[in-house]
């Protein structure tokens, strides 16, 4: 009878602990997974949310907006307690970004831009970053040369980038853009990449002396088409943004053209938004003891052959 009796009490804490770890609910949303940053972004919201004992809803809206649309009434619908966006789209989900609002679900975004219904957007001053990148290309070319770019405009991150290497290029006229491939499809982006910079590179085979992607995914197919014709380290510099284990590897790889990246701490965006939870929800502290604006930022380090070995471990 002890034994029972102990068998009820640990399966009393069972449930105990069970419904305590339900009892607060956070759906996380990333807006593509096969790119590597929204997964980064979702997956270490997810891991920091089950870590405090939340019970967490995470959802892949694989590039399609009426998908993450869906997914985003969806999370509204369960009556969630919070929700994380990972590139997310405030402009075009505005109405279930209001209606999560409205129904006092506080929503948090990662690298998605402001929205008036959010609490505000966790980010890396993508001006600053879009300054470092086309600096340091056009030092590795000493202000002279011409340069082909891979863009996304679609993504407001990548599209501040461009915008700011278009300022550098203007007040510095020794760089000449010889032509841009600008990437349009979301869910079939690695072959858009592919085929357009395969056709930007033969047009222009013999007279590129850099390359400027607006994202490291974009790069690696770059790199692999740079390989493809015989290109060799520094001859062609490749210049990106985002960071990760892949890019490092490159960057340290004596047969990989990809030279740089300014590195975004995409992990630790996604636990800036759970700690972020925490504090305003649940500990019902003011918005304003994280941030006081729209924006919360973290800071971006610029990665090349002087410094990445101290990424790669």
């Amino acid at each position: 009878m002890s034994g029972f009796r102990k068998f009820l009490v640990a399966t009393a804490t069972l449930v105990a602990l069970c419904q305590s770890a339900g009892a607060f609910e956070v759906g996380v949303i990333g807006f593509q997974f096969s790119s590597e940053t929204h997964a980064r972004v979702a997956n270490a919201a997810t891991a920091a949310a089950k870590a405090k004992g939340w019970g967490v809803t995470l959802l892949n809206s694989e590039g399609s907006l009426p998908k993450h649309a869906e997914q985003f009434d969806a999370l509204i619908a369960k009556k969630v307690d919070a929700i994380i966006i990972a590139m997310g789209k405030p402009v075009e989900a505005d109405a279930q970004f209001k209606a999560a609002k409205d129904a006092k679900i506080p929503v948090i975004t990662v690298q998605s831009g402001a929205s008036p219904h959010a609490l505000f957007d966790i980010q890396s001053n993508e001006y600053k970053i879009g300054a470092d990148a086309a600096l340091y290309l056009l030092g590795q070319l000493g202000y002279q040369g011409s340069i082909v770019t891979a863009r996304f405009d679609l993504n407001v991150a990548s599209r501040i980038r461009g915008k700011v290497l278009d300022n550098v290029l203007a007040e510095n006229q020794g760089v000449k853009e010889l032509g841009k491939f600008s990437m349009a499809r979301t869910q079939s982006w690695r072959d858009d990449v592919r085929a357009g910079m395969q056709a930007l590179l033969l047009q222009n085979q013999g007279k590129i002396n850099g390359i400027w992607a607006s994202f490291d995914g974009q790069a690696y197919i770059i790199d692999d088409l740079l390989q493809a014709q015989g290109v060799k380290k520094g001859q062609i510099p490749l210049v990106s943004v985002d960071g990760g284990k892949e890019t490092y590897a490159r960057i340290a790889d004596p047969a990989s053209t990809f030279t740089a990246t300014v590195s975004i701490p995409f992990e630790e965006m996604g636990k800036q938004a759970v700690d972020a939870i925490q504090t305003i929800v649940v500990d019902k502290k003011p918005k304003e003891t994280v941030t006081s604006g729209p924006y919360l930022f973290t800071e971006a380090v610029l990665v090349d052959k002087t410094n990445v070995d101290k990424f790669l471990k």
